[in-house]
């Protein structure tokens, strides 16, 4: 049986392009990866063993972000060459090309439908075009320098836009407007990404650090600071609880985020790890670095079986001997946490009318510090909650095995006599 959190583990490892990968993505068939790299080129890896990879030669400089369209149909690239190309993943390699911008590319991504991409680029713009024809559609310009990532949010109506101005912003797709910059970073901004859920964005940064914003309150919801060394990308889990980032401190490392703590840290490449991507489903996340190495890697952690987990839990219990006081029954944790989430709930509240009625009148400081608690209690108020939920679930579960125990230690048993059914006697 696998554990509820087992360890990620190095599957495979690929090796073929002549210099830093820039970038990595899944093909949502599960049977492809794409990377980008330094030495122009862009490698489709086909997880098949006995498959070789494509070398796709086209653009004429740094290749510097890649992606796979919805379908898998397609691969996006983005060059220091100015222009992206539409690659088909098959072994011909044929693609179709077109100057996107006046500088570098620096990154390309698909929405969610599949019928539109953005491109970010030195020349400080962010582009949207048609995937049909590439037809220009129009150009977002307010960044002060070099914009380094663009990306849809899941529905396709927000864009966020990660730039070495040290700002992210939010657009919004239809009046084409920003919507709200966020400016906490202290250095360049290197790469920003949505939530699966679309409320919440996450960006890493030469600073160091790794911040997630909730973009329907525009708070800082959690800062991380794990890394030694600059945050070079960033990927949700599809899941939403975790989040997995790459730093030039050669690490990988794994967030929770319903607990905002620090979950893994994964060494592997030699040198900067420069890229990271979950996998559509979750099971599997790949990573590039400077040491010319893709390493795909098992999730694990979010693979045990929610069943398989709670028949160990009652297989444990059912084990422990007369007597033991380690067992606590399901209904006392229950009501154990519902109490604890009323505390939590009451603390909340109390927090949040100091920041409503004394926020004007106390030190910015310590405001500030006010505010980043009450954003951490309203995360572990909904981490309470589902708690709350699996223990219910937990609950009733059992409820269930009880009784259908009780139903076979009553059921009726039968024996022939004289050609009628007679109902035999039930000893306890």
């Amino acid at each position: 049986m696998s554990c509820a959190l087992d360890d990620p583990t190095l599957e495979r490892h690929f090796k073929g392009h002549r210099d830093t990968i820039t970038s990595v993505d899944f093909n949502c068939n599960m049977k492809q990866i794409a990377t980008g790299s330094m030495d122009s080129c862009i490698m489709i890896w086909n997880l098949k063993p006995q498959m070789r990879a494509y070398r796709f030669v086209g653009h004429k400089d740094a290749v510097t972000s890649v992606q796979f369209s919805p379908s898998g149909h397609l691969v996006a690239s983005a060059s220091r060459d100015k222009t992206v190309r539409l690659w088909v993943p098959s072994v011909k390699g044929e693609s179709t090309v077109f100057r996107a911008h006046t500088g570098t590319v620096r990154s390309v991504n698909f929405s969610s439908d599949g019928q539109s991409l953005v491109t970010a680029s030195d020349d400080k713009t962010i582009k949207v075009w048609t995937v049909h024809r590439q037809k220009f559609l129009f150009s977002l310009s307010q960044h002060i320098n070099w914009v380094r990532c663009a990306k849809f949010s899941p529905d396709g109506r927000l864009i966020v836009s990660a730039s070495d101005d040290r700002t992210v912003k939010i657009w919004d797709k239809n009046s084409r407007e920003c919507i709200y910059s966020f400016c906490e970073h202290g250095g360049y901004v290197n790469y920003a990404d949505f939530h699966p859920s679309g409320t919440c964005i996450a960006a890493g940064s030469t600073d160091n650090t790794v911040k997630v914003w909730d973009i329907r309150t525009n708070k800082l919801l959690q800062h991380y600071q794990v890394h030694s060394a600059v945050v070079n990308s960033l990927s949700f889990h599809p899941s939403g609880n975790y989040l997995i980032t790459a730093s030039n401190d050669s690490t990988l490392k794994i967030l929770d985020l319903v607990e905002g703590r620090l979950l893994y840290t994964l060494h592997g490449h030699q040198g900067p790890a420069t890229c990271v991507a979950f996998s559509r489903t979750g099971d599997y996340f790949a990573s590039g670095g400077s040491d010319e190495q893709v390493m795909v890697w098992r999730t694990n952690f979010d693979s045990a079986d929610y069943g398989e987990v709670l028949r160990s839990q009652q297989k444990a219990t059912s084990m422990e001997p007369r007597g033991s006081t380690s067992h606590v029954p399901t209904q006392v944790k229950l009501t154990d946490i519902i109490f604890f989430a009323l505390n939590v709930q009451i603390i909340n509240v109390c927090f949040k009318s100091v920041s409503v009625f004394s926020l004007a009148i106390i030190p910015a400081a310590l405001a500030s510090t006010l505010e980043h608690i009450v954003g951490q209690l309203d995360i572990l108020t909904q981490t309470v909650s589902v708690l709350e939920q699996r223990l219910t679930l937990t609950e009733n579960r059992l409820k269930d095995c009880i009784d259908n125990q009780r139903e076979i230690s009553f059921r009726l048993r039968y024996s022939r006599n004289s050609g009628k059914l007679k109902l035999a006697s039930i000893s306890f």
